[in-house]
């Protein structure tokens, strides 16, 4: 399944990925710091939504609330629980 998350208090606008119900892939940031987002990306691709989950979520930028990262953490989220619905 294909994924596009709207990110919220970031530099990058939206994130797209994959899910195949198990692991995601091919994440893509749309704005944002390009060669650290790319890098975070091939890092994480591959792995389960929990894995991305546990250890991005809850990171900060700057005196931001959130980050990036953490916005990824949200959207491989947002991305399992869309999955699980559509195949109910």
């Amino acid at each position: 399944m294909h994924y596009d998350y709207r990110t919220e208090n970031v530099c990058s606008q939206m994130i797209s990925l994959d899910y195949d119900g198990e692991k995601v892939s091919n994440i893509q940031f749309m704005g944002g710091c390009n060669g650290n987002l790319k890098a975070i990306s091939k890092l994480v691709d591959g792995w389960e939504p929990e894995k991305i989950n546990a250890i991005l979520a809850g990171n900060t930028c700057g005196r931001r609330p959130t980050s990036c990262g953490d916005q990824l953490a949200k959207a491989v989220m947002a991305a399992k629980e869309e999955y699980a619905k559509q195949n109910a």
